[in-house]
């Protein structure tokens, strides 16, 4: 078993990060790059949790999403062909007084078979780094994501022609 902590600072607000992790529509790989569209599968949605299958490359497993407490989202594999056990991951996030947002993140990693057992052995080592990378990835995806002007606040064709 391998348990994984690290964190990021993010422009992006606790409410605006909580959205880009509970977006399940198509896309999702644009923000989770090892949540690939094509095993994506949302069983149930509720106002503030969700049961969802996702991975790539082989590995997929079934979360269980709880957003109840905004500030600490928690994921828990129900299922998978690879992880069992306590594996899920915790994100606790801060709002700190700049304006930007710690995230936490414990990401526990239980192989159920010997594929699990070998890849939580090699995240508990090496495959630290391709996480804290693409957890990066993901940051820079949910602030951009952000950064997009509103459409509804932009000025309409019909308005600007009326100028």
């Amino acid at each position: 078993m391998s348990t994984l902590h690290y964190n990021q600072i993010t422009t992006a607000t606790p409410e605006q990060f909580v959205a880009g992790l509970t977006d399940f529509g198509p896309g999702r790989e644009k923000l989770f790059g090892k949540s690939a569209d094509s095993y994506l599968k949302v069983h149930g949605r509720g106002p503030t949790d969700a049961d969802v299958t996702e991975g790539s490359g082989g590995v997929w497993e079934r979360l269980h999403y709880d957003w109840s407490d905004p500030h600490r989202i928690v994921l828990t594999v129900t299922d998978s062909n690879t992880w069992g056990g306590r594996s899920g991951y915790t994100y606790t996030l801060t709002h700190r007084p700049d304006g930007t947002t710690k995230v936490d993140v414990v990401n526990v990693r239980q192989g159920k078979n010997l594929k699990g057992r070998v890849l939580a052995l090699v995240l508990g080592t090496v495959g630290k780094g391709i996480l804290v990378k693409e957890f990066d990835k993901t940051i820079k995806a949910i602030e951009s994501r952000n950064d997009e002007p509103d459409v509804a606040d932009s000025p309409s064709i019909e308005a600007a022609a009326a100028r």
